[in-house]
């Protein structure tokens, strides 16, 4: 029997009651679809991932990649789920009806990328890299790159990655050394190396296309001469037929988790032979590759709250049917134990897990239908929705993956020993989880975004956009006498974060950026409970409206529950921000006034 590992009914709450993905069919770009295909595809996505990707779960966890003879060798089951994810149409889900896709909505193509993450997050990567991959050649390519490279990549045949990292460069993407020399024959020639690239190099692909970051000779200096290429494993000869490109396989890393998909070390053109096809313009590579960046952050918000939602299921289960102890108010040993949800503090736990995941699945659920306003709208309308979407980008990445990791570690307490043991998968969630705060940015790299670029741009303009739209939540809540409490505690919650905002504006006019991102971390974390507390409210207005329908009294518990989960994150959640402000508004530089000398033995 295939284990609980996602709420159908909780994803069609947040699609239809809170984001109302139906009325996006009333725009032209989404008219070919209705309720009921929405809903048939979130079925067949429950289908796959039920047959397909969770019965091979465990399996490559414990069977990972191996580098045999200059080529990765992975599960099985991943040249079968590329071939079924490319047959389906799972990769071009969000590709636009002329170039063979199925235009759907992003709140349903993320919902489905969710229930994927969820059963098996290792093998969602594959398809999911592809997805993004082809649409950056889509994007900014020519013509003849999409038609060399996309249809493969789409059908599942073909891998995409990113290949941005490097080892002396990191995150600091203006430090990378790899080139390109320009040959005049329509290729330039790749040189350097590549680090930690998922689904780098595996044979359940015939080849692999990296969307590649590179400077071309005599580029200007830093991120303002990088350049975006494809580059394949192997490349077509003159007379069609694929020949290795010089791109070689040099390491696998042994990862702590996300052990199902490789990691690899790549060498680019050790026999100064590895051929690359420019995309777009010379020299606009990181913005082009900000995009697939920005979506990929998105997705590992998702990835982070689909786990953490997998491992709440777990741990739930786990809790009705694990008997121990008796009530605190019944000691006789001769009663029968009672199963351990009962107790107070195990209903916390689970309590917490429930409101970090359903929250964190809203926010999620905002960005997308965000980017469908994008999509929908003509341009003197998008700006809006474009401004609120580059705000909340790095929160949508950063509290799901760092309350992840706190969910999941609440669902292995809720365990006890067993949970620490690999006889039960919340132990393989655990580790699975830990490289979203990781990956795509670091959680310090989001805060630096979201304080040094976001809150600031346009004179703020994002920020006071976010500000409104609570707001405008709160308006709404206020008229429901149930909601009034914890719409005046956003309230209140909202104008402490304006004014840490307006504080740290004051700081980084005195002292400088230093000063004023020393802490921006914590910045994030603060706006990161604020924005979850506000998807609570917004979920609370849907229930509240619910309950007010006869019909829709004999769900009582599914939203009574969610009433209590608001009820917790309002009481236990939002009072942390409290602290951070209390932290924030002290200024005192405490982290750059530390030296290195002071780190002493």
């Amino acid at each position: 029997m295939v284990a609980k590992f996602v709420s159908e009914r909780n994803l069609k709450f947040l699609l239809y009651e809170v984001f109302d993905a139906e009325s996006l069919t009333g725009y032209n770009y989404y008219r070919e679809h209705n309720r009921k295909a929405f809903d048939m595809i979130i079925k067949e996505a429950l289908k796959l991932s039920k047959n397909l990707l969770y019965p091979v779960f465990t399996e490559m966890d414990r069977n990972p990649p191996e580098l045999v003879d200059g080529q990765v060798k992975v599960h099985p089951s991943v040249k079968t789920i590329m071939k079924e994810f490319g047959k389906g149409g799972w990769i071009t889900g969000r590709m636009p009806y002329e170039h063979d896709g199925n235009q759907l909505p992003h709140l349903i193509a993320n919902a489905c990328e969710f229930i994927f993450a969820a059963a098996n997050y290792s093998a969602g990567v594959y398809p999911g890299l592809c997805a993004g991959a082809t649409h950056l050649i889509e994007s900014f390519g020519s013509q003849e790159l999409f038609d060399t490279y996309a249809p493969r990549m789409l059908a599942g045949k073909w891998q995409g990655t990113m290949a941005l990292t490097e080892p002396e460069a990191g995150s600091s993407l203006a430090d990378i050394t790899t080139t390109a020399e320009p040959t005049g024959q329509g290729y330039y020639l790749i040189k350097g190396q590549k680090i930690f690239i998922s689904a780098g190099d595996h044979d359940g692909a015939e080849n692999i296309v990296h969307l590649m970051l590179v400077k071309i000779k005599d580029a200007p200096p830093g991120v303002k001469g990088i350049s975006l290429f494809v580059v394949p494993k192997y490349r077509f000869d003159e007379k069609g037929g694929l020949i290795p490109n010089d791109v070689t396989t040099s390491g696998l890393f042994h990862k702590l988790g996300y052990r199902g998909c490789p990691i690899v070390q790549l060498s680019i053109g050790d026999k100064n032979n590895c051929r690359g096809w420019l995309v777009g313009e010379p020299h606009n590579g990181l913005r082009y590759m900000f995009q697939m960046m920005n979506q990929a952050r998105i997705g590992v918000g998702i990835g982070a709250v689909a786990i953490a939602t997998a491992a709440y299921y777990a741990s739930l289960d786990y809790a009705k049917t694990r008997h121990q102890g008796r009530s605190i108010a019944k000691k006789d040993p001769a009663l029968p134990q009672i199963s351990i949800i009962e107790h107070a503090d195990v209903k916390r736990m689970l309590l917490f897990q429930k409101a970090v995941v359903e929250g964190s699945l809203s926010l999620i659920m905002q960005c997308s239908k965000y980017v469908d306003m994008i999509t929908v709208l003509p341009d003197d309308r998008k700006e809006k929705y474009q401004l609120l979407l580059e705000v909340l980008t790095p929160v949508a990445k950063s509290y799901p993956s760092e309350m992840g990791i706190e969910s999941i570690s609440r669902g292995l307490q809720c365990f006890g020993g067993s949970g620490y043991c690999d006889d039960y998968p919340i132990e393989q969630y655990y580790r699975d989880a830990r490289i979203h705060p990781i990956h795509e940015g670091t959680t310090g790299i989001q805060g630096m975004d979201l304080l040094g670029r976001k809150v600031v741009a346009q004179n703020g303009r994002a920020f006071v956009l976010f500000i409104n739209e609570v707001r405008d939540t709160i308006t709404i809540a206020e008229g429901f006498p149930e909601l009034r409490p914890f719409a005046r505690q956003m309230g209140e919650s909202l104008t402490t974060l304006e004014n840490v905002t307006r504080h740290l504006m004051q700081i980084f006019m005195e002292k400088g950026a230093e000063y004023y991102l020393a802490d921006s971390t914590l910045y994030l974390e603060l706006f990161g409970i604020t924005a979850v507390a506000w998807q609570w409210l917004l979920q609370g207005i849907a229930v509240r409206k619910a309950l007010e329908n006869d019909s829709n009294k004999t769900e009582q518990a599914f939203y009574s529950g969610k009433f209590i989960a608001l009820r917790y994150f309002f009481g236990y959640e939002l009072p942390k921000t409290r602290g951070l402000a209390e932290r924030l508004l002290t200024g005192d530089g405490l982290t750059v006034e530390m030296t290195t000398e002071l780190f002493n033995d």
